[in-house]
């Protein structure tokens, strides 16, 4: 592939529709849905996506490539967010409620139903409110990896200092030297009579390996073991459905690749019996944090079949007076996505994040990526490489903060880096990791890696 080839993946380039001009108004204004791009022949993806990154507010003057730490809202989030503020601030409104309309509306583009999703404040309290209400003993085990973020790692060590768990970690290879299939092995060696729980990242937020989670899902229900994913990057990334996952509990952001409002999350709760998907009975689950959970008689049992017996989410929605706006920011925020298309949005992210992967290894060396790039079903957005002309300074923390600072004081372009353990390496390895969106364009895939290539220069 030449330097400015670009991996196509199927389903890229469908036709233009639906995308609105809502996002250009302004807070008073009230205008009318139009069609953004309507009138663009089929298959002007670039024109097309210059259009959708109209809808955002991103200064122009730095090209913004960090979005697995925090993204955007859209200009009319942004708006619905000040508006509804100021309704609540005049009319003094209260908000005893579960939500259950924003829930309905974002649990159809994440295909579950409303009694099983609930927008919570971040990954990480999704993640605490799923382990704090699992029914698990001393001696139980959790099998977990060795690249999970402290938003899972942190109610793990709760459980294991406050109850007896057991945690049990998989090291997680990095690179583009294996498959799918690799992944679910080394968990399957793992296993033991006493794993209650499987916990891992989807993707890495270390790498940006997206762990198989369909085949794991499978591989736990063979075991009888709960699932539970952090699957912080997944929401307004990747078009998922969280029923065909089949796991048991999925917690996401929606501050990230979703652009919702900041300390917003997304919470997935199995909640029914779907045998195509996951045959396995509901685990035992308590809607620890709750102001609505019946004070007296409880909640029947859990469904057995494809009908729920009680919508579990409602009850941990449903938490004191919480916030009108936020929500509608939320609502908003998954509104627009519905609009411009789930898959058309994943379809373009992947396909900038193969372009970029492709970029890198011409000039740095497949061996530089230590996020895949051959099988499709380990590939995200996110995309993490050594950047440095000698490779031993990849081990060097301080040379990789210094890198990220560069990028952003003398090229405008903010990125970032992580560290991680490797397999076979003493110390621990500092990479940078790239994220590309919907409102990012081959051309700045091309001027992030050159200005890369520039600084590694400058600082080999």
């Amino acid at each position: 592939m030449s330097r400015r080839g670009f991996l196509r993946i199927a389903g890229a380039g469908a036709a233009v529709a639906g995308l609105s001009t809502t996002g250009l108004s302004s807070a008073a204004g009230a205008a009318e849905l139009t069609p953004l791009a309507a009138n663009l022949p089929t298959g002007s993806n670039d024109a097309y996506w210059r259009e959708v990154e109209r809808l955002f507010m991103l200064d122009k003057n730095v090209l913004f490539m960090n979005v697995g730490t925090v993204g955007s809202p859209p200009r009319e989030v942004v708006d619905t967010l000040d508006r509804v503020h100021r309704e609540v601030a005049v009319g003094a409104k209260s908000a005893y409620s579960d939500f259950a309309d924003v829930r309905a509306v974002a649990a159809k583009g994440y295909g579950c139903d409303p009694d099983e999703l609930v927008i919570s404040h971040n990954t990480s309290d999704g993640m605490s409110k799923i382990l704090a209400g699992l029914n698990l003993r001393a001696g139980d085990e959790i099998l977990t990896t060795n690249h999970e973020h402290p938003g899972g790692n942190v109610p793990m060590a709760l459980a294991r200092d406050r109850y007896g768990v057991v945690l049990k970690r998989v090291e997680l290879p990095v690179g583009n030297d294996q498959r799918a299939e690799d992944y679910v092995a080394a968990f399957e060696r793992a296993i033991s009579s006493r794993t209650k729980v499987m916990l891992f990242s989807a993707p890495t937020y270390k790498t940006g390996t997206m762990l198989p989670i369909q085949l794991l899902a499978k591989l736990a229900q063979a075991h009888g073991v709960t699932t539970v994913v952090d699957g912080a990057h997944i929401p307004g990334m990747m078009a998922y459905d969280f029923h065909a996952l089949g796991v048991d509990f999925l917690a996401g952001s929606a501050a990230k690749w979703q652009c919702g409002p900041g300390g917003t999350g997304v919470l997935y709760i199995r909640n029914k019996v779907l045998p195509q998907h996951n045959p396995n009975p509901l685990p035992e689950f308590w809607p620890v944090v709750s102001s609505s959970y019946p004070e007296e008689g409880g909640l029947p049992p859990r469904s057995s079949g494809s009908k729920e017996s009680y919508d579990i989410a409602k009850y941990l929605q449903s938490v004191g007076n919480g916030s009108i706006a936020i929500m509608e920011g939320v609502r908003n925020a998954c509104e627009v996505w519905d609009r411009i298309g789930r898959q058309r949005i994943q379809d373009h992210a992947l396909e900038l994040s193969a372009y970029l992967k492709e970029l890198v290894t011409e000039r740095w060396g497949v061996a530089s990526l230590y996020s895949p790039k051959d099988d499709p079903r380990l590939v995200c957005a996110l995309s993490s490489f050594n950047p440095f002309r000698n490779p031993a300074d990849v081990l060097d923390k301080a040379k990789s903060d210094q890198f990220v600072a560069r990028m952003k004081d003398e090229y405008g372009i903010v990125i970032r880096n992580v560290d991680f353990p490797v397999i076979g390496s003493a110390q621990k390895h500092a990479p940078v990791r790239i994220s590309t969106h919907l409102f990012h364009q081959r051309d700045d895939v091309e001027r992030v890696v050159d200005a890369m290539w520039d600084l590694a220069g400058k600082m080999a």
